[in-house]
């Protein structure tokens, strides 16, 4: 997960920094910095936020095909 999927999933959700923050169990002050490119996670805090994000994501109306933000594959040519 890069930083604009980051704000792209919030913003889908509805919600604030500060909401992922409590809900994903890292900082507000974290997430503001990754999401303006300003520093990247460690790995373990980036798998937490893209884990919460994926768990509300697959028990919500955004799974299964219709409307969200999903993370794919790269195809060679890019």
């Amino acid at each position: 997960m890069d930083s604009s999927q980051c704000r792209a999933a919030r913003a889908l959700l509805k919600w604030t920094q500060e909401d992922l923050a409590a809900r994903s169990g890292t900082s507000a002050i974290t997430i503001r910095n990754f999401e303006n490119d300003r520093s990247v996670p460690q790995t373990g805090t980036r798998y937490l936020l893209q884990k919460r994000l994926r768990m509300l994501a697959s028990s919500s109306s955004l799974s299964g095909g219709g409307v969200g933000v999903r993370l794919s594959r790269r195809s060679e040519s890019m």
